[in-house]
């Protein structure tokens, strides 16, 4: 039974001017895809272009190009249709890095929490958004006390799940997670993501998670993919890719997890990516898929040397 694509990133570009005549390719020609009720995992590190892709996504930046198909409706276009739009907002969420800059300080949870469902007319009367408010705060390990606070009166942690019971109250298909842990303790972070799994499995939700721990998105996600620098480089199941990583830059932030084994930690070797290994000046680099779902970004003599590795790494199984 083939699996129904949620949403389909197509040779998605966005560059942002940055003098008169230079740009940032912040994103560059990257293409991928989500499986509805799968969690797919993006990585690279701080300024790899990770989250504007999922910003380009939600429609908080126009691409500059490729294509943004979300439930079969491609949502990139500039002259969205209005029925397009509103489906897209009400379906497609977003649960931001930065739990304070993201609330209102100046309304209430419950008004925050509810502001999706007076946008889209959810709620027939006053009486009905209470009480669907309460039960997205009990949903989220919050009570109905915390209704009436203010966000400066939360944790992070608790602000955080402010910030996923306001995705989860217009009851959309998809949430893309910008780093939503990476500012909270490392206590916290367990139960944020423990919440978003069992989340996952009550409501079939799908998910696009960006992070930059590693450690972290091999347990919530199916698949990964990393990014460095706009681009693409290696995309496989979770399992796969730990377990066989190919490009230098997917070693390298591998190579950079720490594990509680004091042992280990001893001889861990941290794995430097150096750039300028990939000479692409006679070869140009293409996207080839090397393995049933293990697609590389390499040159056609870097991808025999991965197919080499490959090879090896099977014999000696």
């Amino acid at each position: 039974m083939s699996r129904k694509i949620l949403l389909e990133v197509k040779n998605l570009k966005q560059y942002f001017p940055l003098r008169r005549k230079s740009v940032v390719k912040a994103v560059d020609d990257v293409s991928f895809h989500i499986y509805e009720g799968e969690t797919f995992g993006l990585v690279g590190e701080s300024g790899s272009g990770k989250s504007t892709t999922g910003r380009t996504i939600i429609r908080l930046y126009d691409p500059t190009g490729g294509e943004v198909i979300f439930d079969d409706k491609v949502i990139s276009d500039k002259k969205l249709p209005k029925d397009d739009k509103i489906y897209v907002n009400k379906h497609m969420q977003m649960i931001f890095q930065d739990p304070m800059a993201c609330l209102n300080p100046r309304m209430t949870v419950m008004d925050i929490i509810a502001e999706g469902l007076d946008i889209h007319g959810l709620c027939k009367s006053k009486e009905e958004r209470t009480q669907r408010v309460y039960e997205l705060l009990r949903t989220v390990g919050l009570n109905e006390q915390h209704a009436n606070r203010y966000p400066h009166e939360f944790s992070g942690g608790q602000r955080q799940r402010i910030g996923i019971a306001r995705a989860l109250a217009v009851e959309p298909k998809f949430i893309i997670a910008d780093e939503p842990i990476s500012a909270l303790d490392v206590s916290i972070q367990a139960q944020v993501v423990n919440l978003l799994r069992k989340l996952q499995k009550e409501n079939g939700l799908t998910y696009l998670f960006i992070a930059h721990d590693l450690s972290m998105v091999k347990y919530i996600s199916d698949r990964i993919g990393v990014m460095h620098k706009g681009k693409l480089v290696e995309l496989a199941s979770s399992d796969d890719l730990y377990e066989n990583p190919l490009h230098p830059y997917t070693k390298s932030l591998l190579s950079a997890i720490p594990l509680p084994d004091p042992d280990y930690e001893k001889t861990r070797e941290r794995i430097k990516y150096d750039p300028s290994i990939h000479d692409y000046s006679t070869e140009s680099p293409e996207w080839v898929e090397i393995r049933p779902g293990h697609f590389i970004y390499g040159s056609k003599s870097e991808l025999a040397n991965y197919e080499k590795e490959l090879s090896a790494k099977e014999s000696n199984a």
